[in-house]
């Protein structure tokens, strides 16, 4: 039993687990910014373009009726008005409405993880081009070869960045220098011993 539980500890502390409980948890929130795209923003617009193409108010409306069955319509007292309405818990129809509302939040989805999968591929792509390109200057010094004119200017670049980096530590360090040391417990007793032998 105690085998089982320690393979099981190792089975949930395992990092692709971790990720993969992030990944469902953002995933999660996600669905909700997505919905709330759908349902406040581009549902209005395609009902208002519905209203003006078709007549109906929204996509809830847009229905093709496979068996249509009518009742007829109550007041708020119980009285039949008259006026006859689909009964839609009777009816047999194709909800064209859920149908149209699930392509918009594949698509909305499907387009923000594209974008987000293309960020992330042009960073790895400038971060290959800049090792691709300190490893093409290593190998030209390293055999005496010149260097051409975007080289000369990378490397110019990188120094300078190198050199940025390195004042800024050093002016952090500087900084940390200057603070005044932290008062230790060890601080404290002692200075409250002297305050004792001192009385």
């Amino acid at each position: 039993m105690k085998k089982f539980f320690e393979e099981f500890k190792k089975f949930i502390m395992r990092g692709n687990i971790v990720d993969m409980s992030v990944g469902v948890i953002v995933g999660g929130a996600f669905t909700s910014i997505v919905n709330g795209l759908t349902n406040n923003i581009l549902k209005p617009i395609i009902n208002w373009f519905l209203a003006l193409i078709l007549g109906t108010d929204s996509l809830s409306e847009v229905f093709t009726y496979l068996k249509r069955v009518e009742v007829p319509e109550l007041d708020a007292n119980g009285v039949a008005t008259g006026k006859m309405v689909v009964d839609l818990t009777q009816s047999i129809y194709i909800d064209w409405g859920a149908f149209i509302n699930a392509i918009i939040n594949f698509l909305i989805i499907a387009f923000v993880l594209f974008v987000i999968v293309k960020a992330i591929n042009a960073l790895n792509d400038s971060h290959n081009r800049f090792l691709d390109m300190q490893v093409r200057i290593n190998w030209k010094k390293e055999n005496g070869i010149k260097l051409n004119r975007k080289e000369k200017a990378f490397l110019v670049k990188a120094e300078k960045k190198a050199k940025e980096e390195e004042a800024k530590r050093k002016e952090e360090e500087e900084a940390l220098k200057n603070q005044p040391k932290p008062v230790t417990t060890e601080d404290l007793l002692v200075e409250i011993r002297d305050l004792l032998k001192n009385k």
